[in-house]
């Protein structure tokens, strides 16, 4: 390798790949550039890279390799692998133990991540996304197929949800098959470029979870828990449902886990500690990470503006989460 190729080289590893923070050529993004005739000419592959960060990247690699003494012209070549849909499934075994509130950040995270990412709150009866992730009142309009087109977010999500398609505060009292077949409408709308999709299903084990499981098959399932004895006996049921419908689980997170005293700084357990750790250390799945038991969480989620997206209180423990899936589907 001549002198120049070595410099052009070292300067595009330089350059970060935004999924994993390697190099690009240490992450195997790019090969080493070639030179000839004053040109040098790159390739890179940018699957699962958001348009605009393929736009910086582009930029930083004129910048940095057309600085090179030698160097006429700097020419990039962008290639990338059609990804098909890929479902993750966040369940769990009761309600009230945060499902939708892990989804909306662990959707968020992704996003930041470079993913292009979909949020489909399944929830049919109780959908809470359109909150979370501040999109009240915003209804999502049908193409000419009559698919419905998801609703952007302003942190980079597009999402559906049965809560913006009904008025606020409406009760959907509907039958097992309705409810499977609205969430059907949800998963083949017409998401555009979003390819990981992030799914808030019901608590239980019901018609929704079983359709999603026989028709959707999704690429596997992370399932929530308290630590609590009650909750975990639960969180099993929802484990058995997606193993024997052969849905690989991503693994288990345990929600509420340790309460701070804002007055004294005490640490508490109410809903115990460890449970859900131990739980996926016999059944042989992996633990995931635990999310303090926060009133920040709680009101951030209220007001729209979820930790993942905001970097307030709990945000390091969705986006640690967050990272572990990101791996995991990378692999």
């Amino acid at each position: 390798m001549t002198d120049i190729s070595q410099q052009l080289a070292a300067a595009l590893n330089a350059i970060k790949d935004p999924s994993s923070g390697k190099g690009l050529i240490d992450s195997g993004r790019s090969p080493a550039p070639r030179f000839a005739d004053g040109i040098a000419s790159v390739i890179i592959e940018v699957t699962a890279i958001a348009e605009a960060r393929r736009e910086l990247i582009e930029i930083d690699i004129k910048k940095a390799l057309g600085a090179i003494e030698g160097v006429e012209d700097v020419r990039i070549g962008m290639t990338s692998k059609k990804i098909g849909k890929r479902l993750i499934a966040v369940g769990s075994g009761k309600g009230g133990v945060g499902k939708s509130t892990l989804a909306a950040n662990l959707a968020i995270a992704l996003a930041r991540r470079g993913l292009h990412v979909g949020l489909i709150d399944a929830d049919i009866y109780g959908p809470s996304q359109p909150r979370i992730m501040g999109v009240e009142g915003r209804r999502p309009v049908a193409n000419e197929d009559k698919k419905l087109v998801p609703v952007p977010t302003e942190y980079g999500v597009s999402m559906l949800s049965m809560g913006q398609l009904v008025k606020p505060g409406q009760a959907i009292a509907w039958r097992g098959p309705m409810a499977a077949n609205a969430m059907g409408q949800l998963i083949d709308a017409d998401w555009g470029e979003a390819d990981t999709f992030i799914i808030d299903l019901p608590p239980g084990t019901g018609d929704v979870q079983l359709t999603m499981v026989q028709k959707y098959k999704p690429m596997g399932a992370i399932i929530v828990s308290t630590p609590q004895d009650l909750s975990l006996i639960d969180a099993k049921r929802a484990i058995n449902l997606f193993e024997e419908a052969e849905v690989p689980i991503v693994g288990l997170v345990e929600n509420m886990a340790g309460y701070e005293c804002p007055e004294c700084g005490a640490v508490s357990d109410p809903f115990g500690n460890g449970g859900a750790e131990a739980a996926a250390k016999e059944q042989g799945h992996d633990f995931l990470g635990r999310i303090p038991l926060e009133l920040g969480i709680r009101t951030a989620s209220d007001e729209g503006v979820p930790p993942a997206a905001s970097g307030e209180v709990g945000s390091d423990s969705f986006n640690a989460i967050a990272g572990k899936l990101f791996d995991w589907l990378d692999r």
